[in-house]
């Protein structure tokens, strides 16, 4: 079988691993089940990115967006500004309202609009991504622009998205 026959069927494979899981599966451990490097894999998620299957690179890995069944949640862009070490206590702030995190996007001057797809539903996610970042010594993406930043924020119901905004201005964490 040839290198061209081999990456599709583990293209197929990726997709298929992907839709099946709720939850994102790491690079690593795609890798890892394919059988080749991780480096293969971010080529071969680019490549069906490219195809247009709907994946996204998350904090805690891949993950294949399914169609949200339920069209009433509710979103909201917000902006904030705070230092790195009050990260956690902001998504805490939000994730103890009821809202998710979906993305964190700041201005760069040069690159325009940069979007980071979080997924934070709860304590749990926020703790891990939280790690992830003091592991990796890698910097919150609010470094770049002195702290200021966009979530978009994702709630059931609009008045969860109103407590949110009224908790973090009380924290000092909205850019008004």
């Amino acid at each position: 079988m040839s290198k061209k026959m081999i990456g599709k069927r583990r293209r197929e494979q990726l997709v298929g691993w992907l839709q099946s899981s709720t939850t994102p599966i790491t690079g690593a451990e795609l890798a890892n089940r394919s059988n080749v490097s991780r480096q293969v894999i971010v080529q071969d998620i680019s490549l069906l990115k490219a195809q247009n299957y709907p994946i996204i690179a998350t904090s805690n890995g891949y993950l294949f967006l399914q169609q949200d069944p339920s069209p009433a949640s509710y979103r909201r862009v917000i902006a904030c500004k705070h230092t790195p070490a009050q990260t956690r206590e902001e998504l805490y702030t939000i994730v103890d309202h009821g809202a998710s995190i979906e993305d964190v996007i700041i201005e760069h001057p040069i690159y325009g609009d940069l979007k980071a797809s979080l997924l934070l539903d709860n304590r749990m996610d926020v703790d891990l991504f939280v790690r992830k970042i003091e592991e990796e010594q890698a910097p919150y993406l609010l470094e770049l622009t002195d702290g200021v930043h966009n979530h978009t924020i994702v709630a059931n119901e609009e008045q969860q998205l109103d407590k949110v905004f009224e908790a973090l201005k009380q924290k000092g964490f909205i850019v008004e």
